[in-house]
């Protein structure tokens, strides 16, 4: 494996060393990188590279099986979960919804901690991702795939996130839903001072979007830095990908 190279400025995630294995498979293999605080860093890499399962430990949905990651200088580990999910938030390709109205599906953060959302903050959330308040009140099986994704990343905003986990959110979209979408994360990130992580498989995206790439393949960080390593990748794997990807 390269090493990695180091990101500039103050890092809002690290991981040191970090492997994880399910059922004797090595899943995620000795992974030491960081995510620069207040940035977006896009992960991109074949299927099957890692990703999703990185994401899944960043959101403490499954624990390293060596290693350690820490969260603002906090091992994860000792984060009870519910605050760890406060404020590492995802939102998934799906974005899958309850049934019901928008603001049910917005309330459910609250809901989970019996707490009530404000109508009003509910409408602040939905100005918040592009979306007139007057969608509070719709069923959730009349919106577009674009509407579905804004109300699935204003759900994720409830709890006021640090850092936003984003897994191939556009993927499923048409262009003009998808450059709506990258324009809202972009607002997001920059209004907000919202560390953003973005699997994405589409490269261009990545370039567009990304101040910094970790390249993933086969459980293993290849590579990262500036997203500008996409455009003259120096380790033969990470060639051969950039080159099938943009044929």
């Amino acid at each position: 494996m390269q090493q990695a190279n180091v990101l500039t400025g103050k890092a809002a995630i690290e991981l040191n060393h970090v492997s994880y294995s399910d059922e004797g498979l090595d899943i995620i293999k000795d992974v030491s990188g960081s995510l620069p605080e207040g940035k977006i860093t896009t992960f991109v890499g074949p299927s099957g590279a890692g990703k999703t399962t990185i994401f899944r430990l960043l959101n403490g949905l499954i624990s390293p099986t060596k290693g350690d990651i820490q969260l603002f200088g906090e091992n994860i580990q000792t984060i009870e979960p519910t605050t760890l999910r406060r404020t590492v938030g995802i939102a998934l390709q799906d974005a899958t919804m309850l049934r019901g109205s928008v603001y049910k599906n917005l309330a459910m953060p609250k809901t989970l901690q019996n707490q009530e959302l404000k109508k009003e903050e509910a409408e602040h959330l939905l100005t918040q991702v592009g979306l007139d308040a007057s969608f509070l009140h719709r069923d959730v099986t009349d919106l577009s795939g674009g509407q579905r994704q804004k109300v699935s990343i204003a759900r994720t905003l409830v709890n006021h996130p640090k850092v936003l986990l984003l897994d191939e959110i556009t993927s499923s979209l048409d262009r003009v839903s998808t450059s709506d979408i990258e324009h809202l994360i972009q607002h997001i990130n920059k209004e907000f001072a919202v560390t953003i992580a973005w699997i994405t498989h589409n490269l261009d995206q990545a370039l567009l979007i990304g101040d910094y790439t970790w390249v993933m393949m086969n459980g293993e960080l290849i590579e990262s830095g500036s997203t500008d390593v996409l455009k003259n990748p120096v380790n033969p794997r990470i060639q051969e990908f950039v080159k099938g990807e943009w044929q």
